[in-house]
């Protein structure tokens, strides 16, 4: 059974499809049976996932820079983790309702700078 109400998952939604929906050549389409956020259409920097495989998370799978993944889940084991299927490439779990706006639109970020090509980056950085 899902941990949170359908409202709650709304408004985490909402919170994440704000933030990475920002950003420069940015759209989202379902994957692996949640929403996901894609760079050109083709490259996947941020996953939503709400209760996984009856995990009790609301959390979200990003992309991270190298060695962020050990730093945070070493750091800050109730709100990141390791995740399933991508965390072998350095990818970082966050548990949505532990992070602010701020620091959601942070984490988004970094998210796609590790995987943006670099004209993408560029576009972001305003040149």
């Amino acid at each position: 059974m899902p941990a949170y109400t359908t409202d709650g998952v709304a408004a985490q939604l909402a919170r994440l499809r704000s933030a990475c929906l920002a950003l420069p050549q940015t759209s989202e389409r379902p994957s692996h049976g949640g929403p996901a956020f894609f760079i050109r259409e083709k490259t996947c920097f941020v996953m939503f996932l709400d209760d996984h495989h009856g995990d009790g998370r609301l959390a979200i799978w990003c992309a991270a820079p190298d060695g962020v993944q050990a730093e945070m889940v070493e750091t800050e084991p109730d709100r990141f983790f390791r995740p399933p299927y991508v965390g072998h490439r350095g990818w970082l779990g966050v548990h949505l309702v532990t992070v602010d706006d701020g620091e959601l639109r942070a984490i988004v970020t970094d998210a796609f700078r590790t995987v943006a090509p670099m004209t993408v980056r560029r576009e972001l950085d305003g040149g």
